[in-house]
């Protein structure tokens, strides 16, 4: 009786580590871009990119709304990033997560875009500021950027002088 309870003991114990195992390394494996703002940040400017205000104009912040609203074309803010890129960088195509950093609750998100001529892979750099708006949301609460990555203003991005910078 005992060799059985000492069986069953060694099983759940296992159990346990391989359970515990498979945490540990789900959340190694887990790509730093899946967090919430991150996503937001890329779906904003890709919405925007494609030409989706709805879906784009959504994810701001109230005030970055009114900005949008009182200052791009036609109060698109589809209109406002596409008057940052010249016409020869040709279409957008997407945007990527690059890399963050936490600023108190805000989240400082850096993107790469590509566009179909003569800005590729790695070839705009773009800034968002993310914040949770009062219902947990992640929203865009400003932006700078669309530039050349290889540009020297695209060395600090959050700059108050930033190139493109709304608000």
């Amino acid at each position: 009786m005992s060799q059985r309870r000492l069986l069953i003991a060694a099983v759940s114990i296992g159990l346990v580590v391989v359970i515990i195992g498979i945490i540990i390394l789900t959340l190694a494996l887990t790509p730093e871009q899946a967090h919430p703002a991150y996503t937001a940040a890329v779906e904003f400017v890709n919405a925007a990119g494609h030409g989706d205000d709805a879906a784009a104009f959504a994810l701001l912040s109230d005030d970055l709304q009114t900005y949008v609203s009182e200052n791009c074309a036609d109060g698109s803010v589809s209109a406002c990033i596409a008057s940052y890129t010249p016409p020869e960088w040709g279409r957008f195509l997407s945007a990527v997560y690059r890399r963050s950093a936490p600023d108190g609750t805000a989240i400082d998100v850096r993107l790469i875009a590509t566009y179909a001529e003569n800005e590729g892979f790695s070839g705009v750099c773009i800034y968002q500021r993310m914040q949770q708006n009062e219902a947990g949301e992640w929203r865009v609460y400003g932006w700078s950027g669309f530039i050349s990555c290889g540009d020297a203003e695209a060395t600090d991005l959050t700059a108050p002088d930033a190139p493109n910078r709304a608000p």
